[in-house]
């Protein structure tokens, strides 16, 4: 009987902890969606009115306030609205932005070889930014797209 008072007392600090260090995350901050179909709503909650229906896993989102589960997102186009936590993960992705078509370089420079030319709209899983550079892949390539030309690969 002992053992198992001390099994949940563990547990229920266990569980404060994770409660807690949820709460500790500040705002704004980047996301990505997770799944391949998620609803934004007009509130945090089931009951309000789905306003999208996101089917791009990896999107980036800015989180911009938690409540109780649910987060306020804007995504890349600026639509806002709630998103159940569960489908965000805090993997970074950029969107590549602007008009015209975004050089994907070897290295972090405008001299670098060229390696393709991405259309805006795409998605990329984002690695390391410096000198106004961001190590990108998208699917099996990897290369380097100049920070300006993505949507959710600054600070905030």
């Amino acid at each position: 009987m002992n053992s198992l008072r001390i099994f949940i007392s563990g547990l229920c600090a266990a569980l404060i902890a994770t409660a807690a260090s949820a709460d500790d995350v500040k705002t704004p901050y980047w996301a990505s969606i997770r799944a391949g179909e998620v609803n934004m709503r007009a509130g945090p909650g089931e009951d309000y009115r789905i306003q999208w229906v996101y089917h791009r896993p990896q999107l980036p989102v800015k989180v911009i306030r938690m409540m109780e589960g649910w987060r306020l997102v804007e995504d890349p186009d600026g639509a806002r609205g709630w998103m159940l936590a569960r489908f965000l993960t805090r993997q970074r992705s950029a969107f590549v932005d602007g008009k015209g078509l975004a050089e994907m370089r070897d290295k972090a420079s405008g001299d670098a070889r060229l390696l393709w030319r991405v259309e805006p709209g795409v998605v990329a899983l984002l690695d390391d930014c410096r000198a106004d550079w961001c190590g990108v892949r998208i699917g099996d390539r990897a290369g380097f797209i100049r920070q300006d030309r993505l949507w959710g690969a600054g600070e905030l």
